[in-house]
């Protein structure tokens, strides 16, 4: 980095990479971030600015002017100002710079939208799709049922190991955001899909510092390789292909609240921070009971 301060290049990876490193986002997460702050990065070199430290609060609502003209919706308008905004949140707390140009700009507020949930028999037809008869189907199953069970992130399901799960016990350690502890329950369907899965496994043997969930080659599942596994799953059992590893997150917080679970207990399972985040579940759960009501009553 020069006098002058970053390039957008050099900002940008650092970013990334403390990110990655220091707060153990997914790679998902962190595409997204790449690709908004690319677009906001090359705005800015269009017009002739070589870093991030060459942009004012005048030219963030030029940016920000350019994004409503190109038609993005309000939400993503939002996610594309936080990221950068992110950027300038990291630059100061590094000391680079005293100064962010978001300072007088508001964040647009995006159309508040509901998580997907998939349904009770949903669910129990998306576990019942994996062939448990072969080693691969054994996997599926177990992965999909400690999704549901647990409600983890999938980047915490990925770097799952052996020795983070107590098979007595029924819990498993797990590593979320900002590389946060925390202790899952596992139900019984689960475990014994886990167990069955790691007892009948080829390779690798079941160390202790061993994945729980591997490729067909052995190795640590990545992000999208529970994606994969999800679509065809997804696909046997006649489900939309547009649900994701983290609509079975909402699931899991739906169905507990459904069932009188209390707020603050599904915060700690899900590893809110802040209770906010999980309150979005409540409206979930509130726009399922009025749906079942004026379905069901009869001058509702």
């Amino acid at each position: 980095m020069g006098d002058a301060g970053p390039t957008f290049d050099e900002a940008i990876d650092s970013l990334l990479d403390y990110l990655r490193t220091q707060r153990n986002f997914s790679e998902h997460t962190l595409r997204a971030y790449a690709s908004d702050l690319a677009q906001f990065a090359g705005f800015f070199l269009d017009d002739g600015r070589k870093g991030p430290l060459d942009i004012d609060h005048l030219g963030v609502r030029r940016y920000l002017l350019m994004l409503r003209h190109r038609g993005y919706s309000g939400k993503t308008v939002a996610r594309k100002i936080s990221s950068a905004r992110g950027l300038f949140r990291y630059l100061t707390h590094e000391g680079i710079t005293a100064y962010s140009p978001f300072f007088a700009v508001k964040t647009p507020r995006g159309a508040r939208t509901l998580p997907r949930v998939l349904g009770e028999q949903e669910i129990a037809a998306l576990l019942a799709a994996p062939d448990a008869r072969t080693e691969l189907g054994r996997r599926d199953r177990a992965l999909i049922e400690t999704l549901y069970s647990t409600g983890i992130r999938n980047s915490e399901l990925v770097t799952l190991n052996v020795g983070a799960l107590d098979l007595i016990g029924g819990v498993a350690k797990v590593f979320g955001k900002g590389s946060r502890e925390r202790f899952v329950p596992l139900g019984s369907y689960a475990l014994r899909a886990i167990e069955e899965y790691l007892d009948k496994r080829t390779e690798p043997k079941a160390t202790d510092d061993a994945p729980v969930f591997v490729n067909r080659f052995g190795k640590r599942l990545s992000d999208r390789g529970v994606r994969k596994i999800l679509q065809k799953n997804l696909a046997l059992a006649g489900l939309p292909s547009s649900v994701t590893p983290h609509t079975i997150r909402h699931s899991f917080a739906t169905h507990l609240l459904d069932r009188g679970a209390d707020l603050r207990a599904v915060q700690e399972l899900l590893g809110h921070k802040n209770l906010s985040s999980t309150q979005v579940y409540t409206h979930v759960s509130t726009e399922r009971l009025r749906k079942i009501y004026e379905h069901a009553h009869p001058r509702g």
